[in-house]
């Protein structure tokens, strides 16, 4: 349809702000069965149920990824955890990319020595292990976001 004189540019006009407004109150009203704080990556809900993959170790631990000596210390961290890790999620989400299903999992291979994302979190993990903290209570500070405080250089066993 062409606007040939000023009554079909109005018309035009009409319908085009008239469409418009009816996709932002389509746009708003669909915003309420949304809720972003409820995307959380993939985790476990209790202790696993069978033996879990190795996390990796000793002589596995060298080469390109692990570079930085913090990355070794985090996989021995990680290793100490292992169920704990079981039930975290992984903010990085490898559960969307790589199929994982819990922060364990990026540990499993070189993924979480490539990723500074999985390493705090699992540094986080394992201080507030140590600090007697159950793994719901850690993932709870994990979805708030309290492992992005983690200086990896500070890293310790």
């Amino acid at each position: 349809m062409t606007a040939d004189t000023p009554a079909d540019y109005d018309y035009c006009m009409k319908k085009l702000i008239g469409c418009l407004a009816l996709g932002l109150v389509a746009l708003a009203a669909s915003a309420q069965w949304t809720n972003p704080a409820a995307d959380i990556p993939a985790y476990n809900i209790g202790s696993p149920t069978k033996t879990l993959p190795a996390i990796m170790s000793g002589p596995q631990l060298s080469g390109p990824y692990f570079a930085q000596s913090y990355q070794k210390t985090v996989y021995q961290m990680a290793a100490k955890i292992p169920a704990v890790l079981h039930q975290q999620p992984c903010y990085c989400r490898c559960d969307r990319e790589m199929g994982h299903n819990s922060l364990h999992s990026c540990f499993e291979g070189t993924h979480g020595a490539a990723c500074s994302t999985c390493m705090k979190e699992a540094v986080y993990t394992y201080q507030e292990t140590k600090k007697g903290r159950t793994p719901s209570q850690i993932r709870a500070a994990i979805e708030r976001g309290e492992w992005m405080k983690i200086d990896l250089d500070k890293a310790a066993l």
